[in-house]
């Protein structure tokens, strides 16, 4: 389960976005559903990500966050000789729910459908 102790503790004060970007951005692309939510490619990469802040709101419960994520992905060929797929990244980009428990940081994070 992923924790944004850092962001929980940030509630509140100016430095939640900056602090909720930077968890979010420490987690590998295989914590995310980036992979699910590719357009013009078919595997992502292990390229920085980068988040920005749609909207937040809360509850006695949980924090959320709609959030965006700009990320990479490349199209996978088969790595033969005469393989013509060239390999380049493909700018893709996606929107998330973010939701963290207010007692524990336990956070999710669900890919929100276009």
């Amino acid at each position: 389960m992923t924790r944004f102790t850092e962001t929980l503790a940030a509630w509140g004060t100016p430095g939640f976005e900056d602090a909720l970007k930077r968890e979010v951005e420490r987690l590998d692309a295989g914590q995310l559903p980036l992979q699910q939510a590719l357009s013009t490619s078919s595997y992502v990469t292990d390229s920085p990500h980068k988040v920005i802040i749609i909207r937040v709101s809360d509850d006695a419960e949980c924090i959320r966050v709609k959030a965006g994520i700009f990320y990479s992905g490349i199209i996978a060929g088969c790595s033969c000789a005469d393989d013509p797929t060239p390999v380049s990244e493909q700018s893709e980009y996606c929107e998330v729910q973010i939701q963290i428990d207010r007692k524990t940081a336990e956070a999710t994070v669900v890919l929100l459908a276009d």
